[in-house]
């Protein structure tokens, strides 16, 4: 089967079995309720459809979005009937080769996200071994004084936007540190995750920066190792190739990075516009980790996830998924099925130290144990070091006027304006 699209055509022919996609049923995966009131749209979507909808991505290609928990997590489980393996789309030779969501999807390389059965787990365990070098305190530490520096940068000012200047740049600073670039590389790699993220006219340029600073700094450490993310994967008792070094350290970049950046700035968000949180900014941390936990459950930064390819033909909830079909995984909607969510925070506190959301995916190719670490601290560390800078930190615009960016894909703030009283830098830090 063809791996990659070869040839614009028209617009791909419905699944088989399949009467919502065949009839126009389906849901068009875009639009603005994706941003501005996803949790209406997936009552909707299940109300219509049940756990397994029907949706269509651009150019009219057809897919399945799971937003029932159990069904997810039956998906998730079960890589030998749902796999991550893209090669398998029935698809492909249907799409043009400048189709927008290419690059989501992906194709087949040798990396830790693309690899498959066995190649999979050997990838995976080099890195889970690399990442278990990292200290949470020294991560703490280098999250913390990382933080101070971006501080300082607007603390003058007495106002700033929270996404652009803070919660964006963290995760790569600390990211780009604990792999093992020096801080020099910090700003242009700000840059090109920013270009990357945004997917505007400069995100190919940010992309071929990206990638060859990273196959550059293969190149560095296996001359001069270090204590780093990437010396550690060298130094692992299993061959790869500098080409699978890169695209690993590729993989834990670019996803270390904006999904904690919208964890953090999600996380501020809910603090200074819900009062079970506002009221305790000033001097309780206490709400930090209960913020970011709620978070994950009603807000969690990757929405939908692509995805798992059905290996044949078979049934989930009732639909008939052919072999091929394409499964995205809502985890957003996964965590508001009515089974399992408790509404509005009712009085069992389901939330509260639940962590059995799907925020971080689940089964074989979930974030890495490691990883989801790693990124608590970034998140918790930065925001406790903000609020414990700012401690009248406010929002300098109504809440209702905020926006998020326009993807079904990712949630996250377009900008977060706020105020605060001046105050001086801290300075001293390298």
């Amino acid at each position: 089967m063809t791996t990659q699209p070869e040839a614009a055509g028209a617009s791909p022919a419905p699944p088989a079995g399949c009467p919502a996609h065949a009839t126009g049923d389906a849901v068009p995966l875009s639009g603005p309720r994706f941003h501005t009131d996803p949790a209406q749209l997936y009552r909707e979507m299940r109300r219509d459809h049940g756990p397994v909808v029907p949706v269509t991505l651009p150019g009219d290609v057809p897919a399945w979005l799971v937003i029932g928990y159990r069904e997810m997590y039956q998906v998730t489980a079960d890589p030998v009937l749902f796999p991550r393996d893209s090669g398998l789309w029935n698809q492909w030779e249907k799409l043009p080769p400048d189709w927008p969501l290419l690059p989501m999807i992906g194709q087949r390389q040798p990396s830790v996200y693309y690899t498959v059965g066995a190649e999979h787990q050997r990838h995976l365990t080099m890195l889970q071994s690399a990442l278990d070098g990292v200290s949470h305190l020294e991560l703490a530490k280098h999250a913390e004084e990382l933080a101070d520096q971006l501080i300082d940068g607007f603390c003058h000012k007495g106002e700033t936007d929270i996404i652009a200047e803070y919660a964006k740049p963290l995760p790569v600073l600390v990211l780009a540190r604990i792999v093992g670039l020096p801080d020099a590389d910090g700003p242009p790699l700000i840059d090109a995750m920013t270009a990357l993220a945004d997917g505007g006219a400069d995100a190919l340029e940010g992309f071929r920066y990206f990638s060859e600073r990273l196959r550059r700094l293969v190149a560095e450490k296996h001359a001069a190792p270090g204590a780093d993310v990437a010396s550690r994967m060298l130094a692992h008792p299993e061959p790869f190739t500098d080409e699978e070094y890169a695209l690993d350290l590729q993989a834990l970049t670019a996803a270390g990075h904006l999904p904690t950046a919208d964890w953090i700035g999600n996380s501020v968000r809910l603090m200074l516009t819900d009062e079970r949180f506002a009221a305790s900014l000033g001097g309780g941390r206490h709400s930090i980790p209960q913020a970011m936990n709620e978070v994950l459950w009603e807000d969690t930064p990757t929405q939908i996830l692509a995805g798992r390819w059905a290996a044949r033909d078979t049934t989930l909830a009732d639909c008939r998924i052919r072999a091929g079909d394409m499964l995205l995984l809502g985890l957003a909607g996964a965590n508001m099925d009515p089974q399992v969510h408790v509404a509005d925070g009712a009085a069992d506190g389901f939330r509260n130290g639940n962590n059995a959301h799907f925020s971080f995916s689940h089964g074989e190719f979930q974030c890495p144990f490691q990883a989801q670490e790693i990124a608590e601290v970034i998140a918790r560390s930065g925001i406790e070091v903000l609020l414990d800078r700012l401690p009248d930190l406010d929002l300098a615009v109504p809440a209702q006027t905020l926006a998020r960016r326009p993807s079904p894909f990712l949630r996250g703030m377009a900008v977060l304006p706020v105020q605060f009283s001046p105050a001086p830098p801290v300075g001293g830090r390298p």
